[in-house]
């Protein structure tokens, strides 16, 4: 099995740094033509694992150095940060309850979801994402204020 993911991850390599891909619809055609058929959350778990970003021009590979270029490989395999992925997927933040919403380019909700749990943050209990909102699950009110004003800092809101 993972044989298959690290060829697919190698597929989705050459694709971003030989054609544009526009979203993560695009990217999953272009996967299918090469015989790796995905869910739309294992293709979200590839873009967060290979550090893909979404920029004005389509996803790209990120640099150590923190620039998006194409054909980048990496050194280190920790995943992005919560205000890395927000800073390249967040639009805007609001709060319901103990609930944070998170509003995000089309296909940005999963790797922010995953980022957020991956760092565990404490005021968090859970997260539900969908293709462009995230829904963040806080024990109570308090937390829930705290995640949605951390979120809009890192969103310069």
């Amino acid at each position: 099995m993972e044989t298959v993911k690290h060829q697919r991850q190698g597929v989705i390599r050459e694709l971003i740094s030989s054609s544009a891909v526009q979203s993560q619809d695009d990217l999953r055609r272009k996967l299918r033509k090469r015989g790796f058929a995905v869910t739309q959350a294992t293709l979200s778990r590839d873009l967060h694992e290979l550090h893909l970003f979404k920029g004005p021009a389509g996803y790209t590979l990120q640099q150590a150095n923190g620039n998006g270029t194409n054909g980048a490989h990496f050194q280190d395999d920790s995943p992005p940060s919560v205000a890395e992925v927000i800073e390249s997927f967040g639009l805007r933040v609001s709060h319901a309850m103990n609930q944070v919403i998170i509003r995000t380019v089309m296909g940005g909700a999963q790797p922010v979801a995953a980022a957020l749990d991956y760092e565990e943050w404490s005021e968090v209990a859970g997260t539900i994402a969908g293709d462009d909102t995230v829904l963040v699950i806080c024990p109570d009110l308090k937390r829930a204020n705290e995640v949605e004003s951390k979120i809009r800092k890192m969103l310069g809101a």
